[in-house]
């Protein structure tokens, strides 16, 4: 049987729309990592009323698109911010208010 096919047999009894906590779970990531996802663009959530809820085919898109092979992914035309802030002078004392 595929994993596929079995990924959705087990899933067929569960509810249809997660929340961002419950996709957390299924992903085995942390809750701030599904709202970085969603806030990048890399997941996309539905939203009724005040309610933000991840569908289970948009997980399984998700995750398809992190197993398919990097090179025939199209690059994004915005860079990335970096990674850490910059700091530089950030815990030095400043000289006007040492007097």
């Amino acid at each position: 049987m595929p994993d596929s096919q079995r990924f959705r047999d087990v899933l067929a009894g569960d509810p249809l729309l997660l929340t961002p906590e419950e996709a957390a779970k299924l992903l085995s990531v942390g809750r701030t990592t599904v709202y970085a996802l969603i806030k990048a663009g890399d997941l996309h959530p539905v939203h009724i009323g005040r309610s933000c809820r991840l569908s289970r085919t948009e997980l399984e898109r998700y995750v398809g698109r992190l197993e398919a092979p990097q090179a025939g992914r199209a690059h994004r035309s915005t860079p990335r911010r970096p990674a850490t802030a910059y700091q530089d002078g950030l815990f030095e004392p400043d000289a006007e208010n040492s007097r």
